[in-house]
């Protein structure tokens, strides 16, 4: 298999017998951690006496991660890596692992040694009650209050009322996803997070159980509020497509009307201005190049119609590209650990 590619990862591409879980882990210069947190998979994994595989995601690390995954890879034959190219962000490395993933089960967890493996018995038993999805909940988050828990606690409870599942902590990674609920889900931007929302509209029966948190001890957090805002603008997208993603033109064409109604309304003014003197209405006699309002006509009806077109041109452009030729958002650098399958 080549060392490099823009095509997506296809798990087709393997003779090997499905495991029943598949972890996978995004990784961006997490060197100090990965080989604890490799110590404590492992551990947790022999616990639940279950065929498994670990894929880690290398996103583009520029310290000694990628090294150490590949010697981590080299001492477990469940282990593969994947080195992106570049840095593409959580989004675009989650969907590396989600499309190289053979388990039945999939688990994406944080490679920070803040997320704790032997939660992943609790999630599968949760599962085993029939769930679909399951969710952890940091309950007892091990953050900074102002700067990280207090603004997460407003989002997931803006993410709740919008996408209509109710869940204490959609940006916990640590969660439990059976194969067919993602195998249609296409990831943008910092959509991982609102996979629960898409699983229940798709029918997916989704739990949450709280999961511990450990403190950051090494390393440095990936997280700010540049994130915050990208999520917002997400959210955004998520209540457009539950709303609108079949009739597009009913939100484009709600602005569309507005914009036409007020270029309406000013041409109409115009020349009521106009003849203001003759209808008997001499105060409000004024020509056009008087007053604004022709102008106002012709740049409302001209943004109607972008609004009518272009709006809607562009959101099915970007969509089609991405999925009628059925594109990654991500390159390959390598892939290490499946020629072992």
């Amino acid at each position: 298999m080549p060392n490099s590619a823009k095509t997506k990862i296809s798990p087709k591409e393997n003779n090997q017998t499905a495991p029943e879980l598949s972890l996978f882990l995004p990784v961006l210069n997490e060197e100090d951690n990965l080989r604890p947190m490799h110590t404590k998979i492992q551990e947790a994994l022999e616990s639940l006496g279950k065929t498994a595989e670990v894929i880690y995601v290398d996103d583009g690390s520029t310290d000694k991660s990628l090294q150490i995954l590949k010697e981590i890879a080299s001492a477990d034959d469940r282990v593969r890596v994947i080195s992106l190219r570049r840095n593409y962000g959580q989004t675009a490395a989650m969907s590396a692992g989600i499309d190289a993933a053979l388990g039945e089960i999939l688990i994406p967890m944080d490679a920070d040694l803040q997320n704790d493996p032997k939660d992943i018995a609790r999630l599968l038993e949760k599962l085993d009650e029939g769930y679909d999805v399951v969710s952890g909940w940091r309950k007892n988050r091990q953050d900074k209050l102002i700067s990280r828990k207090l603004p997460s606690w407003i989002a997931n409870s803006i993410i709740s009322k919008i996408g209509g599942v109710p869940l204490h902590d959609y940006g916990c990674s640590l969660k439990a996803y059976r194969r067919e609920v993602l195998k249609d889900v296409k990831l943008y931007g910092e959509m991982h997070r609102f996979i629960p929302i898409y699983a229940s509209w798709a029918g997916a029966r989704v739990a949450e159980i709280p999961v511990d948190h450990h403190a950051r001890t090494m390393g440095k957090s990936k997280y700010g509020i540049s994130r915050t805002v990208k999520v917002v603008f997400d959210l955004m997208t998520i209540k457009f497509m539950a709303s609108y993603q079949t009739k597009p033109i009913y939100v484009f064409g709600t602005f569309g009307m507005i914009a036409f109604i007020i270029s309406i309304l000013s041409g109409l003014y115009a020349v009521f201005m106009k003849g203001a003197r003759v209808l008997g209405f001499p105060q409000f006699q004024a020509d056009f190049v008087e007053t604004p309002l022709p102008i106002l006509c012709i740049v409302m009806f001209a943004i109607s119609l972008q609004f009518f077109l272009m709006g809607l041109l562009a959101e099915m452009l970007v969509r089609t590209y991405h999925e009628s030729q059925d594109k990654a958002i991500y390159a390959v650098r390598e892939k290490v650990g499946f020629e072992k399958q």
